[in-house]
């Protein structure tokens, strides 16, 4: 797999209930399948990836859950504590005065400090060489929906733009350089062919690149619907009880897909339309069969 692909880290986001879980899910799978060393992130979701995955549900900790596939579900108190360690590597003066209950009551009102820490780990994994201990080829990460997920990306610039020379901007600085650097990381952008996810999808793609100054790798059009039927056929089943109103809802849903698509494309980055897919519910199979139409598009 080349392109897109080949950025080592991956930004998937979007609008609520759009699907980008299920797109993180398809990639981190497909990712895998290759014999990419793949970490599967997601924001203090509760174990929702691994369940959809299969899997017993994940912890704060990076977990194996099959060959070349890995998961961790970051989560504030968690990350809070490996930083710390990572730094002071004393456990002791971490329980004294990290668990005390003052000090934890203070840090809730630290701005940004939650997303800090959180992204501080993803982005530890990428600085790391992939053939070091806790390396890896590539890194998905499932972000929160657009606003929750712009405030954890801004969090670099932030600090750099408001705290003085120090270690605090010293950290932000390279998760900046990272976060900002084309080669290394990419956003992939969710929507759906609805009016209210294409807008916001429209306004996200502009606020990382303007503001963020991260680079939008692919937008995926998720639920997709092709046109099938002409107007000969719609005049042929519209006496039909029934089938005719069918047609015609399937018609209309196409016809907001061919809008959407047009909207899309004033991004500039390629844009993969994902079928909808008809299942009582969503299984390994067809994440495997989006994951495979994903790399497809995008090598």
């Amino acid at each position: 797999m080349s392109g897109l692909l080949d950025r080592r880290l991956l930004l998937v986001t979007g609008k609520g209930g759009v699907g980008k879980s299920t797109v993180a899910a398809a990639l981190a799978l497909r990712l895998a399948s290759a014999g990419l060393r793949t970490l599967l992130c997601e924001v203090n979701a509760d174990g929702r990836l691994g369940r959809l995955l299969g899997h017993p549900e994940v912890g704060a900790d990076v977990m194996a859950v099959e060959p070349n596939l890995s998961m961790v579900d970051l989560q504030p108190d968690a990350s809070m504590r490996e930083y710390v360690l990572s730094k002071i590597r004393l456990e002791r003066v971490y329980r004294a005065v990290f668990e005390n209950r003052m000090v934890k009551y203070f840090l809730r009102f630290v701005p940004a400090l939650a997303e800090t820490v959180m992204l501080g780990k993803v982005m530890w994994h990428l600085r790391q060489w992939p053939d070091a201990p806790g390396g890896f080829d590539r890194i998905v990460l499932d972000l929160p929906a657009t606003g929750h997920a712009l405030t954890l990306l801004g969090v670099p610039h932030g600090l750099i733009a408001t705290l003085p020379s120090g270690p605090m901007s010293t950290e932000a600085g390279w998760m900046y350089d990272l976060l900002t650097d084309p080669v290394m990381t990419s956003a992939i952008l969710v929507s759906l062919p609805e009016d209210l996810p294409v807008n916001e999808t429209l306004e996200l793609a502009q606020a990382l690149r303007t503001r963020l100054k991260v680079r939008v790798g692919a937008v995926v059009l998720n639920q997709s619907v092709a046109s099938r039927f002409g107007a000969a056929d719609r005049a042929a089943l519209a006496g039909r009880p029934g089938l005719g109103a069918l047609v015609e809802a399937y018609e209309e849903d196409a016809q907001r897909t061919e809008e959407s698509v047009e909207r899309l494309h004033a991004i500039d980055a390629p844009l993969v339309q994902l079928p909808r897919l008809v299942a009582p519910e969503l299984g390994r199979g067809e994440l495997v069969s989006l994951g495979d139409a994903l790399a497809e598009a995008l090598r």
